[in-house]
């Protein structure tokens, strides 16, 4: 396993990660997620992502009660939060201070850990001011309760307004954001952010590296029994696959599958290695059900060398999606 650094900061993360969203509780218990977690940790691993709001805390509580049973040394590994939603009553959403604080505490509790090494905002809030929500951030690093802060799906306009906030108060600036990025979403990455990576030395902790799975080639023909699109709670990632630019997708991942038969890999390593190739991802999480998904995915860290510019070339005339980044942002 190769380690990255979180932007510009001295923290260094596995190039390689391991979230739990839609998987812990809902595809894996507390036996299977102990499982995979600590397969994953053997293997090098060593940031575990989660947030408040998944499973409704039920994914924290797996993921705390699986890294106290293990019984891991906590300088050895990397586990993160986000805060936004956390509950149906008015003051259990947003990034208001209160529920900031009070989303941490919780977290800390379900995780059984005294800090998160990582708290993101994990989506804007338009109801609240951003100097709020950085003051807020700026008093659990002070307090020792969150070690780095970022966001999560934030316009590039809003990360730096926090930042300038950040400088003009002499508060703690974000380190990281946590966008989506895969061969179908590319634009934060490949564009709007770029002015950040090289003015900030913003991190970036990418999820969805296989769109939920499209682009590993099981959603070529049908929906399989027991993957996520196929899950009640998630129909609105079913939505997406039959729409009419989900079947576009379906035919890219096809004819981009011809290219990884060629290249002796999987369609999954394909598509984790093109993330790992940008050199702007601090890590990609993954979100394997299972210790072969798993060892499959991480394999692809190998491949991105088998990633030339004439293999690139020939994705990005499959893909036909690639930003063209404004002059002022390079």
């Amino acid at each position: 396993m190769e380690y990255r650094n979180l932007g510009k900061s001295g923290l260094r993360v596995s190039e390689l990660s391991y979230g739990s969203w839609v998987t812990f509780s809902f595809q894996l218990d507390k036996i299977k997620a102990k499982k995979t977690m600590k397969h994953a940790y053997d293997a090098g691993i060593n940031f575990f992502d989660n947030a408040e709001a998944y499973a409704s805390g039920e994914s924290e509580r797996i993921m705390g009660d699986v890294l106290f049973d293990l019984g891991l040394s906590r300088d050895t590994y990397i586990v993160s939060s986000k805060v936004f939603w956390g509950g149906s009553s008015v003051t259990q959403r947003g990034l208001n201070f209160k529920h900031i604080r009070d989303a941490c505490d919780s977290a800390l509790k379900r995780l059984r850990v005294d800090y998160l090494d990582m708290y993101f905002c994990h989506r804007p809030d338009f109801h609240t001011p951003v100097e709020e929500t950085v003051r807020a951030m700026d008093v659990l690093v002070k307090q020792g309760k969150i070690l780095y802060w970022g966001t999560s799906e934030w316009s590039a306009d809003r990360i730096r307004e926090a930042y300038s906030i950040a400088y003009q108060y002499g508060l703690t600036p974000p380190s990281m954001e946590q966008p989506q990025y895969n061969m179908f979403h590319r634009s934060k990455l490949e564009k709007e952010y770029l002015g950040l990576f090289s003015s900030e030395g913003l991190g970036t902790t990418i999820w969805s590296p296989l769109a939920s799975g499209i682009l590993t080639g099981k959603y070529n023909e049908s929906i399989p029994k027991g993957s996520r699109m196929s899950l009640p709670d998630y129909k609105f990632l079913r939505d997406g696959l039959e729409s009419k630019q989900g079947a576009e997708n379906i035919k890219k991942v096809i004819k981009l599958s011809r290219i990884a038969d060629k290249l002796g890999i999987s369609m999954a390593q394909l598509s984790i290695a093109w993330c790992l190739k940008n050199k702007n991802v601090s890590t990609v999480i993954l979100g394997a059900t299972t210790i072969k998904q798993l060892d499959e995915n991480i394999k692809s860290a190998e491949y991105v060398k088998m990633l030339d510019d004439k293999v690139m070339n020939s994705i990005e005339r499959i893909l036909k999606n690639s930003p063209i980044p404004e002059p002022d942002m390079l």
